[in-house]
């Protein structure tokens, strides 16, 4: 595993020593970031259900002015923060041990332009981790969701899907929000 592009491609970034961790795939993240072009640039965002942080990180690399990693299990808080000391990127993101939804629940960051939402599949707790990430989306903004390939989209009234990547078992769907007053007739 390692940083596709930006100012530190190349950088070899730890993997986790134990199973049931299933990180995004190089090639994935590379379609994902192509995809995503100049909208990283600057951007603020959320990497929720960090497990390695590879996808922040190389939100980073590629420009991005702050992420927030969240993750529950304090093995793969661990393996972030020594990913992100690898890369020297500490001064521009913070790590939280927690559960998505209570760490953004109470939380007053401002919007993220980006949101990468990738939960373990089978998450029973999907639904209370979507709604919590999409309070804290920018009006702008975009929401990555990974999910198997086999397992049917994200429902949300507050989000309309606009791009479906995949690779392999594994789907990224990309979501924008759906203003209050909007249907989903008006936004084609």
């Amino acid at each position: 595993m390692r940083v596709i592009a930006g100012t530190h491609r190349g950088i070899r970034l730890f993997s986790p020593r134990w199973s049931g961790l299933r990180p995004t795939s190089d090639r994935l993240r590379e379609t994902l970031f192509d995809v995503l072009g100049n909208r990283v640039e600057g951007s603020r965002v959320l990497d929720g259900c960090a497990g390695t942080g590879a996808v922040g990180i190389e939100a980073l690399s590629r420009g991005a002015s702050y992420v927030l990693f969240i993750e529950r299990d304090h093995r793969s808080v661990s393996l972030i923060r020594r990913n992100v000391r690898r890369c020297g990127l500490a001064d521009r993101c913070t790590i939280r041990r927690a559960r998505l939804p209570g760490a953004l629940k109470a939380s007053s960051e401002n919007p993220f332009d980006l949101v990468f939402l990738d939960p373990p599949y089978g998450a029973k707790d999907i639904g209370t981790i979507l709604t919590a990430a999409v309070r804290h989306l920018s009006p702008r903004g975009l929401l990555v969701f990974e999910r198997q390939l086999d397992k049917s989209p994200l429902v949300d009234p507050g989000l309309k899907s606009v791009r479906v990547l995949r690779a392999g078992g594994s789907v990224l769907e990309l979501y924008i929000p759906v203003a209050p007053n909007e249907t989903a007739d008006q936004m084609e």
